[in-house]
């Protein structure tokens, strides 16, 4: 039986959130690495999107593998092994994965294959990495204040996603003042030093007397129905990840297609059928964890296509026909856009006066805008064309004040104003669309929190299995990516676009469907939760 109340070290949690930084780093140099890689290995734009496939599906496939060796002893086995080891473990896989990378662009025979398997095996270990992460940083000291510094590990988290794109950059391509173009061999230069990295910090959480190694022994509950919709959901992901070769370039549009609709089809399946009989259902039978999965599934997906098909969208005439070189400073916007609203988000943690919150409320996304563009100016970048972003950071700035820290009212101000900003970019073009498209992720920032706040409220005892429910369907930024891809890859087949737009550019239309998704969510949780005697506006904060 393990220690529930162990001493805490004050030096315990800078350690733990190391981890957070490199998952923020990695998945949002994705929009980086995918343009190359789709010049690289001559891809086309589906083809490309399966790098968010292999990446994102791995999150989905280790927290079911995990919940399944957990349902099949009767003990989670996270909390068996200990947090602290959970987490030495992901990275040695994380380990594993980027060196075999690197080795593996350093022959002369590296396929766009054998990088997808490098990438599912890094991403298998940072799923075992935020599994075993979140609640150890909740465990560290007392739960009351627990949201405090899984906000702190999340604004870390924040800072990997606006440094990763800038520093990914500079590795593939250099100055951006010279001509070099990006070669296999920056790749290996990269992922060497990245699973270096990663072991460096394997090491020192290992020898680090800092972390308490906690265990816990709670009994899981088997749920064979739910454990079937997760199975069956699994089947599509695996043929979209690993057999996707046997379509042509038309039935690619069926795969994906067919993949969205038998995943969301069994997930509403669930929602339906848990309500006239809850027995084997577990965390399932309660509607609002249901309509949760589906939330996460659809929100993590719009937040992950935005940015990567921004390469393919920054490369039309009417966007400027950039070069992958020169798009980072978009990309590192785009996930610095999720890092003022969540710093915003971490003013609402703290015991302040109301007059103080305002203030920082105001003066907060403002100072993580002004980082923004200097790691941008650090990089080489011109910034002045960035000022303009500012309006938009005021539009976010008046969305907190309209939500008032209340999670269904802000989800659904963040939705209703990431589908005008949808609608915008597609109306648009040029300076305008782009910025609407990268609003988006001011949009996206609290999401999660309020997703994951609303989904398992009055859960109980399922709340733990409510938890690893949600986590799993990550698995939306694997399918919805591919999705806006193969919109993308009309313009080989018709260049002339539609409605006077390129295919790349209409594609955006798949987060605004997401984003009206959404709209509907935030008003449909709430009235199942009063329904359940729950208003559950009450402050949150944070994010994933």
């Amino acid at each position: 039986m393990g220690n529930n109340n162990p001493v805490i070290s004050k030096g315990a949690l800078p350690t733990l959130v190391t981890v957070f930084f490199f998952w923020g780093f990695v998945a949002a140099s994705n929009g980086i690495f995918i343009p190359f890689c789709k010049s690289h290995f001559n891809l086309d734009q589906f083809q490309s999107q399966l790098i968010d496939t292999s990446f994102y599906g791995a999150y989905f496939f280790g927290s079911l593998l995990l919940y399944l060796s957990s349902a099949v002893s009767g003990v989670d086995i996270l909390n068996r092994i200990g947090y602290k080891n959970g987490i030495i473990i992901g990275l040695t896989m994380s380990v594993i994965g980027a060196v075999s990378l690197a080795f593996i662009a350093s022959g002369e025979h590296a396929t766009f294959g054998m990088v997808l398997a490098c990438f599912f095996i890094i991403a298998l270990g940072f799923s075992l990495q935020q599994t075993a992460a979140q609640p150890f940083a909740i465990a560290l000291g007392n739960p009351a204040t627990g949201a405090h510094r899984l906000n702190f590990a999340g604004g870390v988290n924040s800072l990997g996603t606006l440094l990763g794109p800038l520093a990914v950059s500079y590795v593939l391509f250099g100055d951006l003042n010279n001509d070099g173009n990006a070669t296999i061999q920056s790749i290996r230069t990269l992922y060497l030093i990245l699973g270096g990295l990663f072991f460096l910090v394997a090491f020192f959480f290992l020898t680090s007397k800092k972390l308490p190694t906690i265990k816990l022994e709670e009994h899981v509950e088997n749920s064979s129905k739910a454990m079937s919709v997760l199975f069956m959901i699994a089947v599509p992901t695996i043929v979209l990840l690993f057999f996707n070769t046997m379509f042509g370039e038309n039935e690619k549009v069926y795969l994906v297609l067919g993949s969205l609709i038998i995943i969301l089809g069994l997930l509403f399946y669930a929602l339906i059928a848990a309500q006239k009989n809850p027995k084997g259902w577990g965390a399932m039978q309660y509607p609002q964890l249901v309509m949760g999965m589906i939330a996460i599934f659809v929100y993590v997906g719009m937040e992950v296509t935005v940015q990567s098909n921004m390469g393919a969208l920054l490369r039309q005439p009417e966007f400027g026909g950039l070069d992958a070189k020169f798009i980072s400073q978009f990309i590192s916007l785009y996930w610095g856009s999720l890092m003022i609203g969540r710093w915003t988000g971490a003013v609402s943690v703290f015991n302040l006066k109301k007059s103080t919150k305002n203030i920082l409320t105001i003066v907060v996304p403002l100072v993580a805008f002004c980082i923004i563009l200097l790691v941008n100016h650090l990089r080489g970048n011109d910034v002045t064309n960035l000022y303009i972003y500012i309006l938009c950071v005021f539009f976010l700035i008046a969305a907190f004040f309209n939500a008032n820290e209340k999670p269904a009212r802000m989800l659904f101000t963040m939705a209703a104003f990431g589908s005008i900003a949808m609608i915008t970019g597609l109306l648009t073009s040029g300076q305008v669309s782009t910025f609407a498209f990268i609003s988006s992720g001011l949009c996206c920032s609290v999401m999660w929190p309020c997703i994951f706040a609303l989904a398992i409220a009055g859960l109980g005892k399922y709340t733990s299995q409510g938890s690893a429910f949600l986590i799993m369907m990550i698995l939306g930024g694997a399918i919805i990516p591919p999705a806006q891809g193969v919109i993308c890859d009309f313009d080989k087949m018709s260049p002339g676009g539609i409605a006077g737009m390129s295919f790349t550019h209409f594609s955006y239309i798949v987060p605004l469907i997401c984003f009206v998704y959404m709209v509907w969510h935030a008003v449909r949780t709430r009235q199942i939760l009063k329904a359940q005697g729950m208003d559950f506006d009450q402050q949150v904060s944070g994010g994933h």
